[in-house]
């Protein structure tokens, strides 16, 4: 699954893995019922809903995309613990060689499992990575019961106000 990124983002999104689905279509969060590009929009990171075919303009509004693990997966409850080790220093590489100023990890586990972040809670976390400050976001996928949309949004929102409040 190609990343969707650039020198010098606003905003490097980092999803868990790839669905099966999306790494067959080659798009970033393109399973129907995912929820990362309905908040988005919600939250003003976008002018409009974009589809998952149309990644790339996210680059024109400084923000991209990229996983913690390559490795697409029915589920993430499938990763070990060692895939997220070795994903989170390959992301660690990435920022670094990229340098986003923020970088939104979506999902609170994976941040604890890749980083050996177990008391980690969600929002803005107290260490960078990779010279990139780390952000943490429910993961938008549908099969997380735990956030509603409206929620989504609202979190998301908090963290694009935060972005746009930092100094450059």
């Amino acid at each position: 699954m190609p990343d969707v990124i650039a020198p010098g983002l606003k905003v490097l999104f980092c999803g868990i893995n790839p669905s099966v689905y999306s790494a067959v279509v080659r798009h970033h969060f393109a399973r129907p019922g995912n929820r990362f590009w309905p908040a988005l929009h919600a939250s003003g990171f976008t002018p409009r809903l974009f589809s998952p075919f149309e990644q790339e303009e996210l680059l024109a509004l400084g923000c991209g995309i990229t996983n913690v693990v390559a490795q697409a997966s029915v589920s993430a409850d499938t990763l070990t613990a060692a895939e997220y080790a070795e994903g989170g220093r390959q992301l660690e590489a990435r920022v670094r060689r990229y340098g986003p100023r923020f970088l939104a990890v979506l999902g609170i586990g994976a941040w604890r499992t890749a980083f050996q972040k177990p008391r980690a809670v969600l929002g803005p976390q107290p260490e960078s990575l990779g010279g990139a400050r780390v952000w943490v976001l429910p993961n938008p996928s549908g099969l997380n019961a735990h956030y509603r949309p409206v929620d989504l949004a609202r979190l998301f929102r908090v963290f694009r106000e935060a972005v746009e409040s930092f100094p450059r």
